[in-house]
Order: structure tokens, then sequence, then C-alpha cells
């Protein structure tokens, strides 16, 4: 008879506000949130959270609610470098790990409790040992016999927790686990399931396998499955090579509240951005530009693409439409940054109706050209008209201070 399978689920507890603490450990024990940039917040400790300071909520509306929250620009470069780090410690001990996120990984220990003469508790419990001590971070980690139960362990106890679940303990555990809480189930379906008498994951895993088969589709029997302690969900070990988000930033001196200057420097980075998602075969859903002031103050503004597409000249006429959102009269400005977000394969985008994609998709073609003749002569050989004051001023010698924040959100 085949062993029951061990899988390990390890998530990072709040982990963008984590690894700023790593880096600077004053910020311990203190409120603190991310996404200064970006005009919301990303990200958030748990002392934030304990406030009643939410994900998303404006940066202007937290300072006036919570004006003792330290609020942080993210720093992308540094969050993708720990999150490989973090991922590299568990391949110490296991062979097939998935990149589920950037701050989540699924790991294979089946049959490893022998070779390293360790239980596998005591195999997670050295993992998070050795990311504490070596990278500062914690995490909390769920042991079970399926992808769907080491979520639910690994949630079971955060931060900072360690939790087992076995098939034989399953219904123990999901008996007081919400049905919205389980990984895969929405709200629309956690509401239908409530109409349904299902209030908890243990109700629905007990239910009969027909039940589930005539009033939910496919992906719900696998759930089902998988809460009962099956293993049908399969890891997928291939390293992650998809940005979902690039972010381009420049600090300059002196400070300008110059439009022409502001807006070329924006378009820089467009295609900056651009360049860097063609490389990868990637368009953005999502896009969103910022201008940072001498006193930090932050002014974004985000737009979601009807067309996704990696062509400038699409992202720059936006630019340009909205510049008046974040541009102040009589305000000075030190720096200016894009996001591209959301990225998903060029391949799987379909044309609009109205041929956007197509107007986007041929000049993504004469970008395809323009990237070849970079990759032989250096960047910047040809680029578009609003770019060339951004150009002439560094080139002058301008003092600048750049921040190639690109993050491959896993």
């Amino acid at each position: 008879m085949a062993r029951e399978k061990t899988i390990l689920h390890m998530d990072g507890d709040a982990f963008f506000v984590a690894c700023e603490v790593s880096k600077n450990p004053k910020l311990k024990g203190k409120a603190v949130v991310t996404g200064e940039e970006r005009g919301i917040v990303s990200a958030l400790s748990y002392e934030a959270k304990a406030l009643g300071v939410v994900r998303g909520m404006p940066i202007f509306s937290l300072r006036k609610s919570f004006p003792s929250v330290l609020v942080l620009p993210g720093d992308y470069a540094c969050y993708a470098r720990l999150s490989g780090e973090m991922f590299d410690i568990v391949r110490r001990y296991a062979d097939e790990v998935e990149e589920y996120s950037i701050d989540e990984c699924f790991a294979d220990l089946s049959g490893l409790d022998k070779p390293l003469k360790m239980s596998y508790r005591e195999i997670a419990e050295r993992i998070k040992k050795e990311i504490e001590s070596e990278l500062r971070l914690s995490v909390s980690i769920g042991l079970g016999p399926s992808k769907g139960l080491a979520k639910v362990a690994s949630k079971w106890q955060k931060p900072n927790g360690l939790t087992v679940i076995e098939a034989k303990t399953a219904p123990d555990f999901l008996k007081k686990t919400p049905i919205e809480k389980i990984w895969g189930i929405g709200p629309r379906t956690a509401e239908f399931l409530k109409k349904k008498g299902i209030g908890t994951a243990g109700e629905f895993a007990s239910r009969e396998l027909a039940w589930v088969r005539k009033e939910l589709s496919k992906p719900y029997e696998v759930i089902w499955r998988e809460l009962n302690g099956e293993y049908i969900m399969e890891l997928d070990p291939l390293p992650k090579t998809v940005y979902s988000s690039v972010q381009k930033t420049r600090t300059f001196h002196p400070a300008t509240g110059d439009k022409v200057f502001l807006l070329s420097e924006l378009s820089k980075h467009v295609e900056e951005a651009c360049r860097k998602a063609r490389y990868y075969h990637l368009v953005p859903k999502k896009f969103s530009f910022f201008l940072k002031s001498q006193s930090f103050k932050y002014f974004s503004y985000n737009i979601n693409l009807p067309s996704p597409t990696n062509a400038p000249e699409t992202l720059v006429a936006l630019v340009r439409k909205h510049f008046k959102e974040v541009w102040r009269e009589g305000i000075l400005f030190r720096t200016t940054g894009v996001v591209l977000q959301e990225l998903a394969p060029r391949a799987a985008m379909q044309g609009d109706l109205f041929g956007g994609s197509d107007r986007a998709g041929k000049f993504e073609k004469i970008h395809g050209q323009i990237d070849a003749l970079e990759e032989k002569f250096g960047k910047s050989v040809v680029y578009l008209a609003s770019t060339h004051q951004s150009l002439k001023r560094k080139k002058v010698g301008t003092d600048s201070d750049d921040l190639d924040r690109n993050l491959l959100f896993l």
C-alpha cells in the first residue's frame, strides 16, 4: 500500500513588510504599510492590521485616520531577491518545489523523512529556523496529504505557525474552517454553498461525491477530493519566469515642475518597461504612473487597459491624457515612475471588437524590429520623440538615481 503523500505549503507572514523589517530591524513591532508609490496600501504589518488598516486603502485616507502608521514605497527588487533566497532554502530539503507566488510555495516531502533522518515536522521546523536566522523572515508552514489540506494547515496558525494535518485528522480541522476560506472557492460559490446548508469546509467534504458532481463543476470535485486527502493537484516544479509587474522609476536633481520634462521622463519609463515586457512576450492588463514631490508625497493614476499591449505608443498616449491627474501647479517633483501590472502571455490575449489591439499589434511588430536593433547597437538607438527631453537632460549630467525595480511577481 502506497504511503500517504506529505505536501508542504509555506506562506510568508506579511511578506512585503517583513522584507522591509529585514532590511531595517528598527521597524520591527511597528505599524507599517507599503504602497506609497501606488497611492494605496499594498501590504501591511500585523500591527497595522490590528489598528484597522486594510489592503487597498488610499494612502491619503490612511494618513488621516492612522497618522502613526509608517508608509513606505515598495522595494520590489528586494522582495524578489528575498523570495528567491527563501525558496532556495526549501530546495535544500526538497527537490520538487512549486513557486506558487512571490511568498508562497509547495514542496513534496514524501519519502524524505528516511534519507534526511528527520520527521516531516522536523524538516519543516528546520526550514522555518533557517529562513528566520538567515533572512530574518517569518513564515507559516502547513503539512498535509494534498495541496488543499496543506493550504488549510498553513493558515491555521499565523504568523510563524506550523500545523500538520493528516487524512485521519482532517475532519477536525475542516469542521472549524469557513467554506469561504478554502483555496479555490470564491465569494459566489461560497454563497451558493451556504444556501445549500454548507457553511464549513467539513460540511462540504462530507457531502457525497454524486452531490458535488450534480451541483458543481469539475474544479470543485478536485477541491472536494483534495479536502478528503487525495493528492490530485500535482506540483509544478518548473521555475517561474513570468512577470506580473514591472516598475521603472528615476530620481533626479534638481527637482522640477516642468511638464514637458516630466512627461518625457514618463515616456522613457514606458519605453523601458514595455521593452522588458516584450522580452518575456507579455502584455499588461493594468498600468499606472506616478510623480513624487520634494516632500516625498506620491501622486499616482491607475488605468485598466481595454486592450493589453506592450507597445509604448498606446501607454504614452494614456499618460498624456491623464497627466493632469498627477501634476500640480507650483509643486516640484523629484521622482517619476510607471508600473505595468497583471502581465499575461501575449499569445493568450484576444483581439478586441473595435480593432484597438490590432493597431497595438502593428506597433508591437515595429518594436520587435527596434528591439533587434538595440540588441546589436545598444539601447535608445531608436526612441519616441516624447522621450527626447529625458535623454537630452541625462546626457548633460543630470544627477540621477535610476531604480530598476522590476519584480517577477510569481
